[in-house]
């Protein structure tokens, strides 16, 4: 038996709207803003992304270690090059090291590591 339901996952930031905004826009999810919190959903409210703003936020480094990443999303996208453009043109940036073929690295603009990949 489960001890909890619904994980939602939490992502630190130096500005919750702007980064929540960000994934919204590449995902197509729904934001809502409550007290500071943002939290983006989709359609259906299946899943949850939150943001937390922090003041003395420091983004991690990849592929070092020294701020490590702790976590990074990967998305799934049927066209590598049509997803790495929008996501460049929405404010990512390309990681300078790029370990593999069958994905990409990026930092969102607050500096998180995620990935598109090939379906």
């Amino acid at each position: 038996m489960a001890i909890a339901a619904s994980p939602t996952v939490v992502l630190d930031c130096p500005d919750a709207r702007a980064l929540a905004a960000f994934y919204g826009d590449v995902l197509d999810w729904k934001l809502t803003v409550e007290d500071g919190w943002v939290d983006i959903r989709p359609e259906d409210g299946s899943t949850c992304i939150s943001f937390q703003q922090v003041d003395d936020y420091r983004a991690p480094e990849w592929p070092g270690q020294t701020v490590p990443q702790q976590m990074h999303f990967d998305l799934v996208v049927p066209d590598l090059d049509v997803a790495e453009a929008a996501v460049l043109e929405r404010g990512a940036t390309k990681a300078e090291v790029q370990p593999g073929i069958s994905f990409r690295v990026f930092l969102d603009p607050a500096g998180h590591p995620f990935c598109l990949c090939a379906e």
